[in-house]
């Protein structure tokens, strides 16, 4: 049987995500920020995953979210620069 996945935050980092959460420009740090507080109030990745986000995710990809976050901290949760498709025609400029 798997190893229950929990994560202990200090209080200062519950303050960070907890504003974050409420207050970040980008909607995916929110998301994250929010399954990283569950997942602290004891809630399982998969219950996170299933019913705790606005749009269902993969437990192992809430797994995945709260790893980086323990080993990086809050850049961790970031989507990095070069992720996603390329793309497939770049047209040159125009010489005029």
């Amino acid at each position: 049987m798997a190893k229950a996945l929990t994560l202990t935050l200090t209080r200062a980092q519950q303050q960070q995500l907890e504003s974050v959460r409420d207050r970040h420009p980008k909607p995916y740090l929110r998301e994250r920020a929010a399954a990283l507080l569950q997942i602290s109030a004891g809630a399982s990745a998969r219950n996170v995953a299933a019913t705790g986000l606005f749009k269902p995710r993969d437990h192992e990809t809430v797994a995945r979210w709260v790893h980086r976050y323990a080993q990086a901290g809050l850049p961790g949760l970031a989507i990095t620069a070069g992720r996603g498709r390329k793309p497939a025609f770049s047209p040159s400029p125009l010489n005029a």
